[in-house]
């Protein structure tokens, strides 16, 4: 029996984890955070706090306290949610 020591298996690790992470940046919603990153970037703190806010209130309560279509909150959230997922994986 042969021994597999921890020097032979990091460098397959190593090849696993980049091609999952690969893998995250082909989506939809990374495409959409790294859309918006890239055309609005002064607003990018902005989406992800109201998303945030959206996330803690609730959908439907934040869109009435903002005096807002139900759609419009949830692009909001959506928008926050791709922003925050491509900057997680992009790092």
């Amino acid at each position: 029996m042969v021994a597999v020591t921890t020097e032979q298996t990091e460098p397959a690790r190593e090849a696993e984890g980049d091609a999952f992470v690969e893998s995250l940046m082909d989506t939809d919603l990374y495409s959409m955070g790294a859309f918006f990153c890239d055309q609005h970037p002064e607003l990018v703190d902005e989406v992800v706090a109201k998303s945030a806010e959206i996330e803690r209130t609730g959908l439907s309560a934040y869109s009435a306290a903002a005096a807002i279509d139900v759609e419009e909150a949830f692009g909001m959230l959506l928008t926050g949610l791709s922003v925050r997922y491509y900057k997680a994986v992009a790092g």
